[in-house]
């Protein structure tokens, strides 16, 4: 990592207490859960296996994702969505149909599906997000899966519900139209102009059955689509009045075993962020509209340890897309939390993909369940970084990589107000040195430090394993933050996610 000549081992943080960018959306924090390898079965539902309840549903699973705090999960899918049928996934499980599942080349049972998942929801202590099919099926089958969500009784679906054991209506409120439509890869791939108008359609027959929903449309499924920029265009010029936000998908990898671009890759995320929400702004102003869309970064992540596992066609919940996480991938996942922060004003919705077995932060065998490298940023993001979000400006020295211009530390502050106190997030992505930070609080008179929590190991490509499920792990680090006079100053170890703590 060449570092340019006006590198200084030190970083200022400058906040203003008054200067705000937004209030926390707790739905920043959520995950997703597809029927894709392990996720569903093996992962949080496993009859018969010793950790499973009466339902089925893993225990020990549960226990780490309430550690998490899951907010919002997204289900079913992911590109599964796009040729599924939800009515195959309700009713007597002795009369679901088995599946060729098109996009993941395996047979899907339907032995865990809507109804079950509602129920896992209320048991895990988390919200749903559902996906409709919008590939190979239409506005009809939207309407019809709202009315047996949300409708109370006395209709066809509403009482087919019932029937199937739900007395009382799910409630559901956000809905994602779709999964990925500008991806060739999708069942059902259309073009910006067909998924706009398909898009707007569902969301306005959908909002017809039930006024009080919210509706996702797809954007891009990544900055590098060819589609990119005019897919969002378009899309919302055809679906803005009923559409409520947009999304954005991006994984990050480093197969180059390059680590200070990897560690860079922040940068990119945020220069994607930028441009949506220029083109949601755009088509604003053209429709003088007084609405403004935000967005639901509703997958994101590290995934490329897995790219070239093989399984076997038409198997049953084979071990795919099972990146197992090392040190560095944690770091990423750190700084990739604070750039989602850092555009809380308009980025109201996260789903780290995904959440069990598949590039996810928990893994499971049938003998247990152990939290990955990257468990630990998001799980001290979701419980602690509540609150406003202070516009944080970071003076740092910066590394050019292919990105740009990449801080040597990403950082973000929180204050919240109503339980007073201050939460620090910070990653020092510099390699060998350490860096010291100052910052002053003299708006924050009698704050002090409660905890610094530090994640850090020698070893860039550490993982933690079923035998070793704490080699990486956060360690103390109260003894490296002060308060002094009001000025903050503290100690950012070389390659660390740092979560520092203040209370009043």
């Amino acid at each position: 990592m060449a570092k340019n000549s006006k590198k200084v081992n030190k970083v200022q943080l400058c906040i203003d207490r008054d200067f705000t960018i937004s209030k926390v959306d707790e739905r920043i924090y959520g995950s997703f859960i597809e029927h894709l390898g392990r996720a569903v079965y093996e992962g949080i539902y496993q009859p018969g296996n010793k950790f499973a309840d009466k339902n089925g549903y893993r225990k020990d699973v549960m226990k780490l994702i309430k550690e998490i705090g899951v907010p919002i999960v997204r289900y079913p899918g992911g590109n599964f969505v796009s040729a599924f049928n939800w009515e195959d996934s309700v009713g007597p499980k002795k009369d679901r149909p088995r599946r060729l599942e098109l996009a993941w080349g395996v047979v899907e049972t339907n032995q865990f599906g809507l109804d079950e998942f509602m129920d896992w929801c209320k048991k895990v202590g988390t919200k749903p997000m559902y996906a409709i099919n919008l590939g190979t099926r239409g506005i009809d089958d939207a309407r019809n899966v709202v009315e047996y969500c949300n409708i109370k009784s006395g209709t066809k679906y509403s009482d087919m519900r019932i029937k199937n054991g739900a007395k009382d209506p799910y409630n559901i409120k956000l809905w994602c139209l779709g999964n990925e439509m500008d991806g060739p890869w999708q069942m059902g791939h259309l073009t910006a102009e067909e998924y706009g108008l398909k898009a707007g359609r569902a969301g306005h027959i959908m909002k017809l059955v039930d006024p009080t929903i919210e509706t996702v449309a797809c954007g891009s499924s990544s900055l590098y689509m060819d589609t990119f920029g005019n897919w969002e265009r378009i899309v919302l010029e055809n679906s803005y009045d009923t559409t409520d936000y947009l999304s954005l998908h991006t994984y990050y990898g480093n197969a180059e075993d390059d680590t200070p671009n990897f560690l860079a890759s922040s940068v990119a995320m945020d220069q994607f962020i930028g441009q949506v929400i220029s083109i949601c702004d755009y088509v604003k102003a053209v429709k003088r509209s007084k609405k403004t869309i935000n967005l639901s970064f509703d997958e994101w992540n590290v995934w490329y340890h897995s790219n070239d596992q093989k399984v076997e066609k038409w198997s049953e919940h084979p071990h795919q897309l099972e990146d197992i996480y090392n040190f560095e991938d944690a770091l990423l996942v750190g700084s990739m939390l604070i750039t989602l922060l850092r555009h809380a004003d308009r980025v109201k919705i996260a789903c780290l993909a995904q959440l069990v077995n598949v590039i996810a932060p928990i893994m499971t065998s049938d003998t247990g369940a152990w939290r990955q490298t990257i468990f630990y940023p998001y799980m001290q993001a979701s419980v602690y970084g509540r609150g406003e979000v202070l516009n944080t400006v970071v003076k740092v020295p910066t590394y050019e990589s292919k990105h740009g211009d990449a801080p040597y530390v990403d950082s973000v502050v929180l204050c919240d107000e109503e339980n007073e106190t201050l939460t620090i997030f910070a990653v020092n992505k510099d390699l060998e040195d350490d860096y010291e930070l100052t910052c002053d609080l003299r708006q924050f008179a009698g704050y002090k430090v409660v905890e610094h929590s530090m994640l850090t190991h020698k070893d860039l490509k550490a993982v933690n394993t079923e035998k070793k499920p704490d080699n990486v792990k956060p360690v103390d680090f109260t003894k490296a933050s002060k308060v002094e006079k009001g000025i903050l100053t503290s100690t950012l170890p070389a390659k660390s996610w740092n979560v520092i703590r203040l209370a009043k």
